[in-house]
């Protein structure tokens, strides 16, 4: 006999799907939602729907942006210094290197890192993209971006097997960021030491 009514366990493990929720709590959210107002669950299932229907991938740097435009506000932005790319894992490693005020070239969002355990290999992140981008664009600077994790130094390690045949210069961030740390997490000054002292690859 089930304990719970089938929405609200279905409720439960949807939320336990989330990255950094466990059993006990996506029960309290799924809790907190059946005693919120109608309107709250309402406006919270409305925007559920609206980012994955008004939010689309620039075709340029993979970075997220409104479904409405044919490329990111970053790629669009003529001052941008088009001879420099970084190369990072994901969207918010964008929005944390953005708020440091301290670089100003564009970005390649991979998507992942590489991970045989998980059975990510390069076809399944934007590796490819970035090697056309390198064929296509004035590129002189290929900053490797990756967290500073064993799967992130392999992907920067694969990066420059593919990419040293091109006239670039890769760089890798210096390692004012801890091990096993994401981008998104470290402080703004800790980023731009990092952006300042970073390293051949």
């Amino acid at each position: 006999m089930a304990l719970l009514p089938a929405p609200l366990e279905q409720l439960i493990l949807g939320l336990e799907r989330l990255p950094g929720i466990g059993p006990k709590t996506a029960s309290r959210l799924a809790f907190y939602f059946l005693k919120a107002p109608e309107e709250y669950a309402s406006d919270l299932a409305e925007a559920l729907k609206a980012v994955k229907s008004g939010t689309a991938f620039c075709q340029t740097c993979f970075h997220i942006m409104d479904a409405s435009r044919t490329e990111c506000q970053i790629c669009a932005d003529e001052k941008r210094d088009k001879r420099t790319i970084c190369v990072v894992e994901d969207s918010l490693d964008v929005l944390a290197l953005e708020k440091t005020v301290g670089y100003f070239g564009q970005y390649h969002v991979l998507h992942g890192v590489l991970s045989p355990i998980e059975g990510i290999g390069p076809d399944d992140i934007r590796i490819y993209e970035l090697e056309m981008r390198i064929k296509t664009e004035p590129v002189e600077e290929v900053i490797v971006a990756t967290n500073p994790s064993m799967e992130g130094d392999a992907t920067a390690l694969y990066i420059r097997q593919r990419l040293e045949k091109y006239p670039v210069k890769l760089t890798r961030l210096a390692r004012g960021l801890p091990v096993g740390g994401d981008l998104e997490y470290a402080d703004q000054s800790t980023l731009l030491r990092a952006l300042a002292g970073r390293q051949s690859l």
